[in-house]
């Protein structure tokens, strides 16, 4: 009896193992077969926000159904993450996954709500952005050197925005500050579009703010743009000089990719790569991120995830070195 029980239970697991693997593929067959949602932890008309949707327009044509764009802004991207991490793993949500919600803001708190490594399944980057450096139209300063010599003239009552503690604009403008050793206050407001709107409305003066949040406001003459964060200059900004010509070594940029809940199956992750790789690809779409000084840099699951692993490292020595605590 009990041999036969045994034998009926190992052809059990066994019809199981086979089984799982043929239901994947045929889930991944029909995918996308209703909307998908597109959890961004960031407001609309952040960089997050306006990358994404860049992408998701056309995504939408490629797979054939709705991308749902869902912000859930919050806590420097950790509200939206974990909403993330506890998502269905069917395939149906997609997680705009960024270096300030993934990487940044869970080395601000004592204990993280999640880790961006082992918590979730990475589909791919498809974007690297540089930070640009930026001043309300008001001020008196059109480079590097003339805004470190006018914050220290002011002994520091100048604002700096950012959109939020934990925040890649809030890192990136506290990695400057320490680096060109000026004073200035920093002003953490809720969300990237709230951070701009205090630049356009000469509220706070300057901030170092993702290019895809700045672009928009610089093109339309909103804000100037003074200086970027990458090592050299680029065609995307032909016009703008590097933070580095004034500040040797200075380098601080961030990335864009998405990832899924974990247990996504691995083929419904591979299908969705494609979609993604066919719409950023696609001369238009490459465009509206140029437009946004942004690059199409792709990279694949294990490689993304590479990629995360070594952001969230830099991130946790720049936090520690910068002097911000955990709360």
């Amino acid at each position: 009896m009990r041999l036969t029980l045994g034998i009926g239970l190992v052809a059990a697991v066994l019809s199981t193992a086979t089984t799982l693997p043929a239901a994947a593929a045929d889930m991944a067959k029909d995918y996308p077969s209703r909307p998908i949602r597109l959890l961004v932890p960031n407001g609309p008309g952040s960089s997050v926000d306006t990358l994404t949707r860049i992408v998701s327009n056309k995504l939408t044509d490629v797979v054939g159904q709705q991308i749902v764009v869902d912000n859930r802004a919050g806590a420097g991207g950790l509200i939206g993450m974990e909403i993330a991490k506890d998502a269905n793993p069917d395939g149906y949500t997609i997680i705009a996954a960024t270096t300030a919600a993934s990487t940044i803001a869970i080395h601000l708190l004592k204990k993280p709500p999640f880790d961006p490594v082992r918590d979730y399944d990475p589909v791919t980057q498809f974007a690297e952005t540089p930070n640009v450096l930026v001043v309300t139209k008001s001020l008196p300063v059109n480079s590097t050197k003339e805004l470190i010599d006018y914050c220290k003239a002011k002994q520091g009552k100048v604002n700096m925005a950012s959109a939020g503690v934990g925040s890649q604009s809030h890192l990136a403008g506290a990695y400057f500050l320490q680096s060109a050793k000026f004073p200035s206050l920093h002003v953490p407001y809720k969300g990237g579009g709230a951070s701009s709107a205090s630049l356009v409305s000469g509220e706070s003066q300057w901030s170092l703010i993702p290019a895809a949040a700045a672009m928009r406001h610089v093109n339309a003459g909103r804000m100037r743009a003074i200086a970027h964060s990458l090592p050299q200059r680029t065609p995307l900004l032909p016009n703008v000089p590097t933070i580095a010509e004034t500040i040797p070594g200075f380098e601080y940029s961030g990335w864009q990719g998405f990832f899924m809940p974990k247990g996504t199956p691995k083929a419904v992750i591979e299908k969705l790569r494609q979609a993604v790789v066919k719409t950023v690809t696609m001369p238009d779409v490459k465009k509206a991120l140029g437009v946004q000084a942004t690059e199409v840099e792709l990279k694949g699951p294990e490689e993304f995830r590479k990629l995360v692993a070594a952001s969230s490292e830099k991130h946790a020595k720049l936090i520690k070195t910068i002097g911000l605590k955990a709360q």
